[in-house]
């Protein structure tokens, strides 16, 4: 019975251990969730010693209870006091077997108590523990009451992370550097930015297409690809780790993907047409792009692994361009040309047939683009030129008929937060462009995330976002050409014009300030194009007695020597060297020229997305184009153009407006017009070249002044006009 007591007493004081165990546990674990609230704190440890207190007693109640029994059972086996049973049991001795019998219990009683006297009340041993355990306790409460309390000031880590040279490129990439010192506070994130992450977009800086990336809360992007040609149309991977783009760093274009971690770059497709345009699958494995082959642009799809595809989803003849992948990874969105204008479409991959493309925007008066699914898939947003303005709109996914879209703001490439919350896209303000963000259902204010130093776009967010610290300032950007100036005095006329050596035209003349932009011009457009349109103009440098054509300014800025006009008759030919694209900015109208490449393999250019516009039909027979200065073209030509009108930006040359009677009177068209005013004053610049006498007289005689003699600085033999370059893909059809 006392081996039984014990036993019962052992296993009761380990149930206590393991449960004060656990009670030290929990006040650890409260004390770490409660660490500033102080007086929470202390009524969770008044409430967990007052448990341990009774847990104790009655313990010692039940240890009470069992002793008291033993004590009993001793009485009834001695039959007297427990105290006379030693001494009294050594005279009962007997002969015999039953003697025996009484010899051998009484030396059992004997042993078992020498045992109960020698061995320690275990008791007290479970005493101690309890009360060590007790104390190690509330020293462990007292101690995370000091830590949770105290101040503490520490800087975020920043693990860094490098990005190595990128596979096969001249120039390496910046590696991110982190932090000498400590990480500065934060300031708080407009509410469009508040999910953070990291955003790529496009830059068109110093002639070419560079990927850039800014990762939200830091104020310093990053450079993701810097090849001398050009990479452009970033998209992220579902996961954030890769960057799919398209690039024309191996002689066309190609797609490509990128490990953002790594910097290593893989091409992923192998053809002699255009790639571009490329749209992650949600599971990561696929990605859909546009494709020129055959003469038309079309959707195609193709694993990333390059083990499947590429796989051709469109056969429309009319150009079907930008898609996007939806999130549920069943449906894609994309623009096409094929009712007459730019509208988006959705196609069902479950039912991949193009006749059941469902037209989303179905509106024959706007030119929609750029569609981008919300992460919910439940919407699509894009954007449409309105009224000589671009803006993003959002449409359900599951559009009903007549609904109208939701107007969020003006600008172009739309792009949503991870979450759905915000938008970004992009917002041109002159040479520059703006990547700002906006709310999307909720009032608040537009924010600029980024500010690009040049023209640029094709924004792509993701929720990824490396545990870096991105480098310094951008360095400055330079120009793609070096102006040198030969002559400069302290009065006007500042400078001297410069003869263009072989370019042919009245007077081949500029301005010393803009002369070798030209001719860095004249070089790229020759590489680009294959054909030399710059060599034969139609007009550069005008003298003083040269009266403008009926819609064109008295005060031209050819008379500044800084303007020169194309050859206006390469828009005829079949097909014609150039396609004139119109573009209404507000109450203006512009163009935007198209030279058609020498060659037609996939080298130079890309192909046509937009309709361009028909000058001859004015004196077709239709009245309405009559009206109209001319109409859009039944089709889009096929072929590899380059856009002359952004390659002239590049160097600082930019088109004039047409005049307001341009479509009654083609001399105000002006198409052909590129100037460059590096910010001056009609004035300003006319002061470069003339004196300030001649200036005037110019201003307030009305009559034409004798013209003044223009000598180059070396004698040169008077140019002779030669045919205007054809490319020669045509064969024939020069005009002079």
């Amino acid at each position: 019975m006392i081996v039984r007591a014990f036993r019962l007493t052992d296993k009761l004081g380990n149930a206590l251990l393991k449960g004060l165990i656990w009670l030290s546990e929990a006040i650890v674990g409260y004390a770490w969730l409660l660490g500033s609230s102080l007086a929470a704190l202390v009524m969770a440890i008044l409430a967990v010693v007052a448990f341990i207190a009774q847990a104790i007693l009655t313990v010692l109640k039940l240890i009470a209870a069992v002793l008291l029994a033993l004590w009993q059972i001793l009485l009834r086996v001695t039959g007297g006091e427990a105290g006379s049973w030693p001494s009294a049991l050594p005279g009962r001795r007997a002969e015999g077997a039953e003697a025996r019998r009484l010899d051998s219990m009484l030396r059992r009683a004997e042993d078992l108590s020498e045992t109960v006297v020698l061995v320690e009340d275990p008791l007290k041993a479970r005493n101690r523990t309890l009360s060590a355990l007790l104390v190690v306790a509330l020293a462990a409460v007292v101690g995370l009451l000091i830590w949770a309390t105290s101040p503490r000031d520490e800087a975020p880590v920043i693990a860094p992370v490098i990005i190595a040279p990128m596979v096969g490129e001249a120039s390496p990439v910046p590696a991110f550097t982190p932090f000498a010192t400590a990480v500065p506070t934060v300031t708080p994130r407009p509410e469009a930015l508040r999910i953070g992450g990291s955003l790529a977009y496009t830059v068109r800086d110093g002639g070419q297409d560079d990927i850039w990336m800014t990762v939200i809360g830091f104020e310093n992007p990053v450079r993701l690809t810097d090849h001398p040609d050009d990479d452009r149309d970033p998209a992220w991977s579902p996961n954030g780790r890769y960057l799919a783009f398209a690039s024309h760093r191996d002689g066309n274009w190609e797609l490509y993907v990128q490990d953002v971690q790594t910097g290593a770059v893989t091409r992923l497709t192998y053809t002699l047409g255009f790639e571009g345009s490329p749209a992650w699958s949600p599971d990561g494995q696929w990605l859909v792009y546009e494709a020129y082959n055959e003469d038309n642009l079309d959707i195609y799809i193709i694993r990333v692994d390059g083990t499947q595809g590429p796989i051709r989803l469109t056969y429309n003849p009319s150009p079907d361009f930008s898609p996007a992948w939806s999130p549920g990874g069943r449906e894609i969105a994309y623009v096409s040309w094929r009712e007459g204008n730019k509208d988006i479409y959705i196609l069902s991959l479950d039912d991949p047939s193009e006749d059941l493309a469902r037209n989303l925007t179905a509106t024959p008066d706007l030119q929609e683009d750029y569609p981008t699914w919300s992460p919910d898939g439940l919407s699509v947003a894009y954007s449409a030129r309105v009224d000589g303005l671009e803006a993003v709109y959002v449409l359900p996914a599951n559009r009903a008929a007549g609904q109208e879209p939701e107007l969020i703001d003006r600008g172009r490439m739309p792009a949503w937060a991870p979450d759905g919350g915000s938008l970004v896209y992009a917002i041109d303000q002159g040479s520059r462009t703006l990547i700002v963000a906006g709310m999307y259902r909720s009032v608040g204010m537009v924010t600029q995330a980024v500010a690009l130093p040049g023209r640029g776009g094709s924004p792509a967010w993701t929720s990824w976002r490396p545990q870096i610290a991105p480098p310094g300032p951008l360095p400055t950007s330079q120009p793609p050409y070096t102006e040198q100036i030969t002559y400069a005095q302290a009065e006007p006329p500042y400078y001297r014009l410069v003869l263009l050596g072989d370019v042919q035209a009245p007077n081949p003349y500029l301005s010393d300030r803009v002369n070798d932009s030209f001719a860095a011009l004249r070089e790229a457009v020759l590489e680009k194009t294959g054909v030399d349109y710059l060599g034969n103009l139609e007009d550069a440098f005008w003298p003083l007695d040269r009266l403008p054509e009926p819609g064109q300014e008295r005060l031209n800025w050819h008379l500044t020597g800084r303007a020169f006009a194309l050859n206006r008759n390469l828009i005829y030919g079949f097909p014609p060297p150039l396609e004139i694209v119109r573009e209404d900015v507000g109450v203006y109208t512009y163009w935007r020229v198209f030279a058609r490449a020498a060659v037609q393999d996939g080298q130079l250019g890309e192909p046509l997305r937009e309709l361009p516009w028909d000058f001859a039909a004015r004196s077709g027979g239709d009245v309405k184009a009559y009206e109209e200065g001319g109409r859009y073209r039944g089709a889009i030509p096929a072929g590899y153009y380059v856009d002359l009108t952004q390659l002239f930006a590049d160097y600082g040359w930019y088109p004039l407006p047409a005049d307001r009677s341009w479509r009654y009177n083609f001399g105000g068209v002006l198409y052909w017009e590129a100037v460059k005013t590096d910010g001056l004053s009609w004035e300003e610049a006319m002061l470069e070249i003339y004196g300030s006498d001649e200036l005037s007289a110019f201003l307030t005689v009305p009559t034409a002044l004798p013209t003044r003699t223009l000598a180059p600085p070396t004698p040169t033999p008077a140019p002779t006009r030669t045919p205007t370059p054809v490319p020669p893909d045509q064969g024939a059809g020069e005009s002079g």
